[in-house]
């Protein structure tokens, strides 16, 4: 099992943030490594001290014991650090807790650990939705996977039963208004800024994010030139519950960042 350790930063707006940072095996301080930057579900989710071995769509263990370097952020919105942590990311999904976690790659790279040329993203839920962000906002990855995640608040409205949720992290914003937070929000408003290969991975049977928002963004890729791909696992949920499927993540994922980082 390799090396785990709580690392802090400031971000953009001198929020403390925190963080695990997962390093990779046999590793060499005098060598840099590519960076694995794996964002979690919630957003009221969290990363805590943990079995890094222990099963799950992104193992931690699986990609340190590969090369990489494991980033695991607690952006602003995480539970565990107070009530006004919690809600600074209130009607500000993709801004605040993006600067929060790009501060944070940025700190692995000061640290010497990070190779600032073979960085890779990826996400399930919300950590889906914000890879998406990702992607739309820099390209400083050279490959990301979104998993689960939500391209267009307006579509995730009138098609998902959490129809209502949205509306509660955005103020009652209007989902039929055009210059509303569901479409300032909505990472496939973004979408000619993107760049970054990126590999899309959803359940057939998901109805927390229904699938339709897993083919939006790589239809939208494609029209634009970026490399894509799109994989949706029939039966599976908003989780993914069987052991075939897991373990093909785990290879595609693995195959997706080699081929764009290791060569």
């Amino acid at each position: 099992i390799t090396k785990t350790e709580l690392i802090k930063w400031k971000s953009k707006d001198g929020l403390e943030i925190e963080g695990l940072l997962s390093y990779p095996a046999n590793y060499n301080k005098r060598k840099t490594y590519p960076l694995a930057l794996i964002i979690h579900g919630g957003p009221a989710g969290v990363f805590t001290q943990s079995f890094t071995g222990n099963p799950g769509i992104y193992t931690i263990q699986y990609f340190t014991n590969n090369g990489y370097a494991v980033l695991r952020p607690n952006p602003r919105g995480s539970t565990g650090y107070g009530k006004d942590f919690r809600y600074a990311n209130f009607k500000d999904w993709g801004f605040g807790d993006y600067e929060d976690i790009m501060s944070g790659v940025d700190k692995v790279i000061d640290m010497g650990v990070a190779d600032p040329k073979r960085l890779a993203v990826m996400g399930w839920s919300y950590g889906g939705y914000m890879t998406s962000f990702v992607v739309t906002r820099t390209d400083r990855f050279k490959a990301a996977v979104m998993g689960a995640g939500i391209a267009d608040w307006r579509s995730f409205h009138g098609r998902s039963y959490l129809h209502s949720w949205d509306a509660i992290h955005y103020n009652d914003s209007d989902p039929y208004d055009v210059e509303s937070a569901h479409a300032s929000f909505s990472p496939i408003n973004f979408i000619k800024n993107a760049k970054t290969p990126t590999l899309i991975l959803h359940g057939e049977q998901d109805w927390d994010v229904p699938v339709e928002q897993g083919y939006q963004f790589p239809r939208a890729l494609r029209d634009l030139g970026v490399d894509t791909r799109l994989v949706v696992y029939p039966r599976e949920p908003h989780g993914v519950e069987e052991y075939e499927h897991q373990l093909d993540i785990a290879r595609r994922v693995r195959q997706w960042f080699e081929e764009r980082l290791l060569d």
